[in-house]
């Protein structure tokens, strides 16, 4: 399972470019993207990216 936030200045609005992979705010502004990746096993949950 992956949990990824992305936090924004300003819109929550996006454009995709041309390249069919890259993502920028509509209006320019500037993001944060921060990303877990956890397991979930018989005995819960298990963080696999933490630090």
């Amino acid at each position: 399972l992956a949990i990824e936030p992305i936090i924004n200045l300003g819109t929550y609005k996006v454009k995709q470019l041309s390249d069919g992979w890259t993502v920028k705010t509509a209006d320019g502004k500037a993001s944060a993207h921060f990303e877990h990746t956890i397991a979930i096993t018989e005995g819960g949950p298990v963080i696999l990216t933490r630090a």
